[in-house]
């Protein structure tokens, strides 16, 4: 079996999988009531991706950030950066979100928990971010820089040909990964009541009863943003033959 009918053959058993829940549901689906709420439900997706690329452009500036600290010859800076690193590792992202909303918002009279828990999404991020920006810069290894040394390069021609271009080829593909993260996670921005995916679709359901067809919209939807970032980021993969 030849590579395109190995993976051919795999959708379609997924497709199937997925029709056999739907037709093994209790209540026969009906996606009628579902109709009412395409505005809604639309909004919830535009949101979704759009709070996704805030919280993406956002930790990708932390997490430099957090970075150059971390490789900061000051061990008040080191030291810093290891505690918040471990602090958010042992934080599950709901909690941080919360903790965002409601707890260090209010204590900095700041109400808006909508940006306060996007915030918490950047910031659970932030070390994540700063991980694949270790793993790109290290990977320049010493003798090209006495390379560089060697043959004059200025700071400018050191970033704009050798650094920058190898940085970003090993960095493209971690990150979309975190993107993909981060839009999953934005689900738990419905605790804040802002109308994202999961949130507009559950207001769909209390409303109509429709349970069944809203989870397997939601799934559909979700599974349209993903799918196409971790198709690019294999594409990018084999393109730059990282793999």
């Amino acid at each position: 079996m030849n590579k395109r009918l190995s993976y051919l053959t795999s959708i379609l058993l997924f497709i199937a999988f997925a029709v056999f829940i739907a037709l093994r549901q209790t209540n026969p689906l009906n996606f009628e009531s579902v109709r009412t709420y395409e505005s809604l439900i639309f909004k919830g997706f535009i949101n979704t991706i759009l709070i996704s690329f805030i919280a993406l452009f956002g930790s990708v500036i932390l997490g430099f950030f957090v970075y150059i600290l971390q490789a900061s010859k000051v061990r008040f800076f080191k030291a810093f950066i290891d505690v918040f690193t471990e602090i958010i590792y042992g934080t599950p992202l709901l909690v941080m979100i919360i903790v965002m909303a409601f707890l260090i918002g209010p204590a900095f009279n700041t109400y808006n928990r909508i940006v306060m828990g996007t915030l918490g999404l950047i910031i659970y991020m932030t070390p994540y971010m700063s991980n694949i920006f270790k793993s790109a810069f290290s990977s320049i290894s010493e003798e090209q820089y006495m390379a560089m040394d060697l043959f004059g390069f200025t700071s400018f021609q050191r970033y704009r040909y050798i650094i920058i271009p190898q940085v970003i080829r090993i960095l493209m593909p971690p990150l979309m990964n975190n993107f993909s993260l981060i839009i999953k996670g934005s689900a738990l921005l419905n605790y804040l009541s802002f109308t994202e995916l999961f949130y507009s679709i559950n207001i769909m359901q209390t409303r109509t009863f429709a349970y069944s067809e809203g989870y397997l919209l939601m799934w559909a939807l979700y599974i349209i943003i993903t799918i196409p970032l971790s198709q690019f980021t294999r594409f990018f993969e084999r393109r730059w033959g990282l793999k």
